[in-house]
């Protein structure tokens, strides 16, 4: 990234965002999507608390038992309230999902930067940095 690019993106004021990685055990996969996906437990859960904006999950393509999580909130501060309210929910879906993997793993949290220059008024709202579109040079918006 260049010096003006790396000068134009907010610091962290953008959304909170963390991501986990899974290999999922073959004969489990139909339980963790019912899980993990959008409109699974997680999710469920996750849209109890305010704040919480969305999961994203991927499937790799190389290797189909390999899964992401991408869980986005409107900041931290909304989910580590999330953390203390639903603490109890939280741990007791946790040990339930822990049969359903051979692994996981944190890939730890982030800030989705926002590049100004990709500001839609009429959208009400900025466009994300890590867009693909983006990456290659074109915005989104």
């Amino acid at each position: 990234m260049d010096q003006d690019r790396a000068a134009t993106v907010q610091q962290p004021t953008g959304r909170y965002v963390y991501l986990w990685e899974f290999k999922v055990l073959p004969e489990r996969e139909q339980e963790f999507l019912a899980a993990y996906g959008p409109s699974g437990a997680w999710s469920r859960l996750f849209r109890k608390a305010a704040g919480y904006v969305e999961t994203l999950l991927l499937q790799d393509r190389a290797v189909p038992a390999r899964f992401l999580t991408i869980d986005r909130w409107v900041s931290q501060r909304a989910h580590d309230a999330f953390l203390v309210e639903f603490r109890a929910e939280y741990e007791a879906l946790d040990r339930t999902c822990e049969s359903l993997t051979e692994y996981e793993s944190s890939l730890g949290s982030y800030w989705e930067l926002v590049d100004p220059r990709d500001w839609s008024p009429a959208h009400g709202s900025a466009c994300s940095a890590v867009d693909l579109s983006y990456a290659r040079g074109r915005s989104r918006c």
